[in-house]
C-alpha cells in the first residue's frame, strides 16, 4: 500500500496540485485544482497509483472497469490492467453521460467505476447510472483523488489513493472572487449556466 507521503511526492512531481482561482468542473470555485491528467503523462506515476487503488478492490470479484471521458479513460485501462479484466469509458453525446463505440454492459456483471479526482461526485453518479440501467452492478468506486475528505457517499464501497479536502466555493460566495484574481478553468467539461 502506498503511503499519504509518497502519494503527496507523486502529485508534486507530476505537477497536478496547482493553485490560484479555478472553476471545477461541478461549477465551483476553488483556490486549488488538481489536474490529475498530468498523472498519466508518465506511466510510472499511473501504475504506481493506479496499482495501489487496484489493490484496494482485487477481493471484490471485479468484472469490468468503467470511467467517464476524458478523465477517467487512461486511468480505466491501467486499474483493469492490474485487476486484469476489460475496461472501456462512458462519452458525453449533447451533455448527456452514455455508452458508445459498440461497449455494452451484460446484466449482472460487477464493475468498478473510476475516476481521477472528484469534488462533487456528479459524472461519477451518471457512470452508475448508466451501470445500473445496463443491469449491472456498482460493486465499487475507486478514486485517485477524493477531495472531499472522505465526505462523498456514492452508496457502494469507496476507495481513493488519498484522500484531502480541498476548499470549494458556490460561486456566489467565492472569496477569491473578491480578490479580482481572474477564474481560470482547467477542467475538460463545458459548464453551462442557467
Amino acid at each position: 500500500m502506498l503511503t499519504k507521503e509518497r502519494v503527496l511526492e507523486i502529485l508534486k512531481e507530476a505537477g497536478v496540485l496547482q493553485e490560484g482561482h479555478f472553476l471545477l468542473t461541478s461549477g465551483r470555485h476553488s483556490d486549488r485544482y488538481l489536474q490529475c491528467a498530468k498523472i498519466f503523462q508518465n506511466t510510472r506515476y499511473s501504475e504506481e497509483l493506479c496499482a495501489a487503488l487496484a489493490e484496494q478492490f482485487k477481493d471484490d470479484n471485479i468484472q469490468l472497469v468503467i470511467g467517464p471521458a476524458m478523465g477517467a479513460v487512461q486511468m480505466a485501462y491501467e486499474v483493469s490492467r492490474h485487476l486484469g479484466v476489460e475496461n472501456f469509458f462512458t462519452e458525453r453525446v449533447d451533455g448527456k453521460m452514455t455508452l458508445r463505440r459498440g461497449f455494452h454492459i451484460e446484466p449482472g456483471t460487477r464493475v468498478l467505476c473510476v475516476e481521477d479526482v472528484v469534488t462533487t461526485g456528479g459524472s461519477v453518479k451518471e457512470v452508475m447510472e448508466i451501470v445500473k440501467e445496463a443491469g449491472g452492478v456498482v460493486a465499487g468506486v475507486g478514486l485517485i483523488v477524493d477531495r472531499t475528505g472522505g465526505k462523498i457517499d456514492f452508496g457502494t464501497k469507496l476507495a481513493s489513493v488519498i484522500s484531502m479536502e480541498v476548499a470549494s466555493y458556490e460561486p456566489e460566495n467565492c472569496p477569491i472572487c473578491k480578490t479580482g484574481a481572474p477564474l481560470v478553468k482547467p477542467g475538460s467539461r463545458n459548464i453551462k449556466k442557467a
